[in-house]
């Protein structure tokens, strides 16, 4: 069966390939070839300017044509790779050898042997990966989730003033605004961000053991380890880890996944708030022609893409939590499961990216029901109970709490004449009394923050 959007096993590159197609440029098996084609060529660059003696000829002239091995990097280059790892059964040399027979084609075949010179496959790997990973996070994930939070803001700055009924512990509590509310997960998932970009995107870089063991015995007299460190670095644009076995120990990409999964959560909690909102009827959805929200009930306009985020950003975490807890993790020197671990780093970020594009599809369809909001605070009187209890309490009014306790807690339902005909039994001044009969539940929303 030819593989196609109906036929892929997972729904990322079936179902919801339009939302996750642009990360084939940054996760797929041909992204990641290509990318150790770079680390490759950049390498031998980097090392034919390191003053060993069988480069000295090496100009730099064609610099430019090396880096067109992996500018032009095409689908027929992959195949040739893929089809010479089925004779080496090893995916690392099969591009050791492509570049060999590239670098032919440029007659620089005085200089074949210093192409992969010194190193393990894990230098390819463990520099290939974390690049294609940063390339994505810069180019996918931060402009998506930057569209999101600029969804939030434009909202938040349309609802500042709806006044809106708290509720805590699933009860009537102090009222708050619509759009404060809105604002707690922009800032909560700003914070988050700014955490993420301040882990370094690490990278192994040292030969078979980490040790630059080939490096030093071919040329004892060059400073391996600030060679590594500017190519990693400098170059690369990575951060070179100094001590390692053979591969990257992994614990800063763990911490990007559990930042990345923490600001999943707040998503995951945004989500639910809209859906409870939803169901609360406190917000109506935009109705496309021709859809429709259940088989069975003409009526209803389902939450579907905020379900639908919440599901995929479950999976998106369920992976995150399983490449932080088992990628730091290493018998010896190394053994082989980061490998088919690490191949698959772009699934949770492909679920991520599908609910990122579910929420703000469904922020965009809300239409605020402003008389559900109304209707709901006019219903719930009691909670100024706070206000007036504060104020009585700043006049040095005896037992203010207990006083507002059993108003509250003896009236099946308190409204605005209850509270009224409390006021004026309070032995206060009428200017108290007129400070308190102004306050409502629809302006006892607190500072604008």
């Amino acid at each position: 069966m030819t593989l196609s959007p109906l036929t892929a096993v997972t729904p990322i590159d079936g179902r919801y390939y339009n939302s996750t197609k642009d990360l084939s440029n940054y996760f797929s098996e041909f992204a990641l070839i290509k990318y150790r084609v770079l680390v490759e060529v950049e390498y031998f660059i980097a090392l034919s300017q390191s003053g060993i003696p069988q480069l000295s000829h090496f100009d730099g002239s064609l610099n430019e044509k090396l880096r067109d091995f992996y500018r032009n990097f095409s689908l027929a280059d992959a195949e040739w790779i893929k089809d010479t790892e089925k004779v080496t059964n090893h995916d690392v040399k099969a591009v050791e050898y492509f570049l060999k027979n590239e670098f032919e084609k440029l007659g620089l075949t005085d200089s074949l042997e210093f192409i992969h010179f010194g190193l393990t496959s894990q230098d390819i790997n463990n520099t290939a990966i974390p690049y294609s990973w940063k390339a994505a996070i810069d180019a996918v994930y931060l402009p998506a989730i930057q569209e999101l939070v600029d969804e939030l803001k434009s909202l938040s700055n349309s609802w500042e003033k709806v006044p809106m009924l708290a509720r805590t512990h699933g009860q009537p509590a102090s009222p708050t605004r619509l759009g404060k509310e809105i604002k707690v997960f922009i800032e909560r998932i700003e914070k988050q961000l700014n955490l993420l970009t301040q882990v370094p995107y690490s990278a192994k870089f040292g030969g078979a053991t980490g040790n630059f063991n080939a490096h030093h015995v071919a040329y004892p007299n060059n400073d391996w380890v600030a060679f590594g460190n500017n190519f990693v670095n400098e170059v690369l644009g990575l951060d070179r880890s100094q001590t390692t076995t053979q591969i990257e120990h992994y614990d800063n990409f763990a911490a990007s996944c559990d930042n990345l999964k923490r600001i999943n959560n707040i998503v995951i909690d945004l989500c639910r708030d809209i859906w409870t909102y939803i169901s609360m009827d406190y917000f109506k959805q935009k109705i496309t022609a021709g859809q429709i929200g259940s088989s069975a009930m003409p009526h209803k306009v389902n939450p579907i893409d905020f379900e639908n985020a919440e599901g995929n950003l479950g999976l998106a975490n369920a992976v995150f939590e399983h490449l932080s807890a088992k990628l730091p993790i290493s018998r010896l020197q190394r053994d082989l499961t980061d490998s088919t671990v690490l191949r698959n780093v772009g699934v949770p970020m492909a679920h991520t990216l599908i609910a990122i594009k579910s929420t703000l599809r469904g922020l965009r369809k809300l239409i605020l029901n402003e008389t559900a909001f109304q209707e709901d605070l006019e219903n719930n009187w009691a909670v100024v109970a706070e206000a007036i209890q504060t104020i009585l309490r700043r006049e040095g009014y005896p037992k203010p709490y207990e006083a507002l306790k059993d108003l509250t807690r003896t009236n099946s339902h308190v409204t605005q004449d209850t509270i009224a005909e409390f006021v004026e039994n309070l032995q206060v001044s009428d200017e108290v009394k007129a400070e308190i009969k102004a306050i409502s539940p629809s302006n006892y929303t607190g500072v604008q923050l």
